[in-house]
């Protein structure tokens, strides 16, 4: 386990931007039942290769991202992960599970374009499949193209209105090998997301609300309420937001998301901000230290201390995580600075 230390003292450390997201794998397992391909492409010829494009996105700033920098041993098995994956669907290039299996192997690597591109030629061929347009939204997220995530989660979300929920296989078997998400809940966060980011807090928080309400556990819980609190304070209102911080408590039994359950008793008044400001001993950050220093970047700009949340937002960038969600908001927060007002 690397040493973790303090953010603050790092904050002006670091003058570059890397480009360094680790995604977990995911264990091969059924997704949902199969259904039949649309009539019209249910004969393909054996499945081309999707294009590799030259960079995989420009970031809200113009910067330039191309592949994930992972480590050698995480690449080695990613990328035989991704060969099973890639086996499973030139062998069977209509079956729903190979489509999104191959196109989430193809992401965990960071080849985002060309995850887009299977999970495309899926719902060319499974246009009522909630499960394709809830991963093609989520990549869309990551390219920064929010409109069409919104597009692609909004029809997934009616796709499963009013249908049993089901468990969605975890990319990496966590502490207690439980699954904490499901359909239904990744589709609502994704979509309260992708429409903070577009800078729609009403509609973030509503949708937001609506998984707060659904969740069977404090993972769920945890995430979704941090974003509806973040989202009403960004909306100006201050009294909604404190209603959801009544149920949040130290005991919640949290497995995975600890960062968003520690920004929440920050929020609360319970934690120092110190405390969940962490980075490696170099200054990079992992996912989760992303996350947690939008928080706290967020929570100094609504309170009304500018200077505070720049530097953050800054630090952030330098860190390196440009796949994370944290940073994307970052992202958003420095490209329309000029415009931005301290919220009443």
């Amino acid at each position: 386990m690397r040493s973790r230390v303090r953010l603050r003292s790092l904050l002006f450390a670091v003058p570059a931007i890397a480009c360094a997201f680790v995604l977990a794998p995911v264990p091969n397992g059924r997704l949902h039942a199969q259904s039949s391909p649309s009539t019209a492409a249910s004969k393909p010829a054996t499945p081309r290769a999707p294009q590799t494009p030259r960079f995989q996105t420009l970031s809200l700033l113009g910067d330039t991202l191309r592949a994930f920098p992972l480590s050698a041993a995480t690449r080695t098995r990613y990328e035989a992960q991704l060969a099973v994956a890639r086996r499973a669907y030139q062998h069977t290039p209509t079956n729903v599970d190979s489509i999104i299996w191959y196109a989430r192997r193809l992401g965990y690597l960071g080849k985002l374009r060309e995850a887009i591109e299977i999970y495309s030629r899926g719902i060319a061929l499974y246009p009522d499949n909630p499960w394709l347009y809830r991963h093609r939204g989520h990549r869309h997220v990551s390219v920064r193209d929010f409109d069409a995530a919104i597009s692609d989660l909004r029809r997934a979300d009616e796709l499963t209105r009013d249908k049993p929920d089901q468990v969605e296989p975890d990319g990496q078997p966590n502490a207690r090998n439980t699954p904490i998400g499901t359909l239904k809940s990744n589709i609502l966060y994704h979509l309260a997301l992708a429409y903070y980011l577009q800078g729609s807090w009403g509609e973030a928080a509503q949708v937001a609300e609506r998984e707060v309400a659904a969740a069977t556990n404090d993972d769920r819980r945890v995430s979704m309420a941090h974003w509806q609190y973040m989202a009403l304070r960004r909306a100006g209102r201050p009294a909604d937001a404190a209603k959801v911080l009544v149920p949040i408590r130290r005991t919640m039994r949290v497995i995975e998301n600890q960062p968003y359950h520690k920004l929440l008793l920050m929020y609360k008044g319970g934690l120092p901000p110190d405390s969940v400001l962490t980075a490696g001993p170099n200054g990079e950050l992992s996912v989760e230290d992303a996350t947690a220093a939008y928080g706290v970047a967020n929570w100094h700009w609504y309170n009304g201390r500018r200077p505070e949340a720049e530097a953050l937002l800054r630090r952030i960038l330098a860190g390196g995580q440009w796949g994370a969600f944290g940073t994307i908001a970052a992202e958003v927060e420095l490209s329309r600075l000029p415009q931005l007002a301290p919220p009443r």
